[in-house]
């Protein structure tokens, strides 16, 4: 279902950096090199980037997986970009990966997402 643009400012506005959202894996489209589609109970879907996901896709939530998922980005493409809570579903260095691409991550938990303005073209 399409959302506005209005809306998705709305849906964005309520969303705070580690809020836990309980999710459902919906599709995984080439496990192993994309990610991860979840439904999250919005309008607008959740996904989980390859990178954030243990690199032997074996161990990669199956569709149908319920799970919580914390925000880590949303931007324009109208998505919530997410991060798995459970270590099982996260990279093995997960800590260095956070600490090298977001360092300040813990100082974000509980920050708004914020505005990122129009997506380039």
């Amino acid at each position: 279902m399409e959302v506005t643009d209005a809306e998705w400012a709305r849906i964005r506005g309520g969303l705070r950096f580690g809020q836990v959202l309980e999710g459902a894996v919906v599709r995984v489209p080439r496990r192993g090199a994309i990610g991860i589609f979840v439904d999250i109970g919005l309008r607008v879907g959740g996904f989980v980037d390859v990178l954030l996901l243990p690199e032997r896709s074996e161990s990669w939530p199956v569709e149908g997986t319920v799970t919580d998922f914390e925000v880590w980005w949303a931007d324009s493409r109208k998505q919530v970009r997410l991060k798995p809570s459970d270590p099982r579903y996260v990279r093995a260095d997960i800590a260095d990966y956070i600490e090298c691409m977001r360092p300040r991550w813990q100082s974000e938990i509980g920050c708004a997402v914020p505005d990122p303005g129009p997506l380039a073209g």
